[in-house]
């Protein structure tokens, strides 16, 4: 649990200093070369580095043990953290689109080679963090990393569109061609268009889960057939199962022989939680309860 949590931990540091660099690096040439998409992209990886900040505190917080106050453990606050950077994923869309559409009722800016090459480091070096960090988060579960990823995944799009932006730009420029000069700015709202959709997406998964959805129907049905295969099971009066961050929690009622003892229920109960935790390690606690079964009801 240490080495994983030292993963984690090193996963989201490297995402928060790569921010920081390319938060610099874009407004820098952009501003310089008179980049639109390039100072676009980089008020996004400005909140990049906020919501990294966000997940990596929420990270800290959701892997502290349960206490009196949070006897379920403080798994949720992953999910907050994953909110927060859907929000500001959301905001820096917006401003994105809304810069870009600015800067195309304005004389065409000329494209250069260094804000190409500045756009196309963003695009590979995004790429890999987005392979890295997405690998480690489902590896450990973490809606924090998952998180971070998806954001990673959004300046990816957003690399793609500038080069692409930048590349058109620069030919317009070179052949005379009027409308590709505009090809950086009508990049940027492509990109806000992209960042937008992910922003909504983490958006609605975070808020599924803060409001206790239950888990997918593969996952609920695997439980069932669980439960079903521990002797003397006689019936499944309910089942639900809801995400608490990077673990799940199970509840499940039960009927067994009215007739067992108290020492024989309780067996029983430890069977269920035992075969599901053996068989599924992101769950963390099984709640069972007992309901009497009559054999003349069924």
């Amino acid at each position: 649990m240490i080495r994983e949590n030292k993963q984690s931990a090193f996963a989201i540091w490297i995402s928060l200093i790569s921010n920081i660099v390319l938060t610099a690096i874009k407004f820098v040439v952009g501003v310089l070369f008179n980049s639109p998409v390039l100072i676009a992209d980089g008020v996004h990886n400005a909140g990049d580095v906020v919501a990294t900040g966000a997940a990596l505190s929420s990270m800290r917080v959701s892997k502290q043990p349960p206490d009196e106050d949070h006897p379920y453990g403080h798994g949720k606050a992953e999910v907050i953290g994953a909110g927060i950077v859907a929000i500001i994923l959301a905001l820096a869309a917006v401003y994105m689109g809304y810069h870009s559409v600015t800067v195309l009722f304005e004389p065409p800016h000329k494209a250069t080679f260094i804000a190409l090459a500045a756009a196309a480091f963003s695009l590979i070096l995004k790429q890999i963090l987005y392979i890295y960090t997405m690998s480690i988060g489902k590896k450990m579960k973490s809606n924090g990393l998952i998180a971070t990823a998806y954001d990673h995944l959004a300046d990816v799009y957003a690399s793609i569109a500038a080069v692409i932006g930048i590349g058109l730009a620069m030919i317009g420029d070179y052949y005379q061609i009027a409308f590709l000069s505009y090809g950086d700015p009508i990049a940027g709202i492509v990109v806000a268009f992209f960042v937008l959709k992910l922003a909504v997406h983490m958006g609605k998964s975070s808020i599924g889960v803060l409001m206790e959805k239950n888990i997918d129907s593969d996952k609920m049905n695997a439980f069932i057939q669980l439960v079903r295969s521990v002797p003397d099971v006689k019936r499944i009066d309910r089942i639900r199962a809801r995400d608490h961050g990077h673990y799940i929690i199970v509840d499940v009622r039960v009927s067994v022989p009215a007739e067992f003892s108290v020492q024989e229920g309780h067996d029983i109960s430890r069977h269920i939680k035992q075969t599901i935790m053996d068989q599924h390690s992101d769950v963390e606690e099984v709640l069972v309860h007992l309901n009497p079964w009559y054999k003349e009801t069924t």
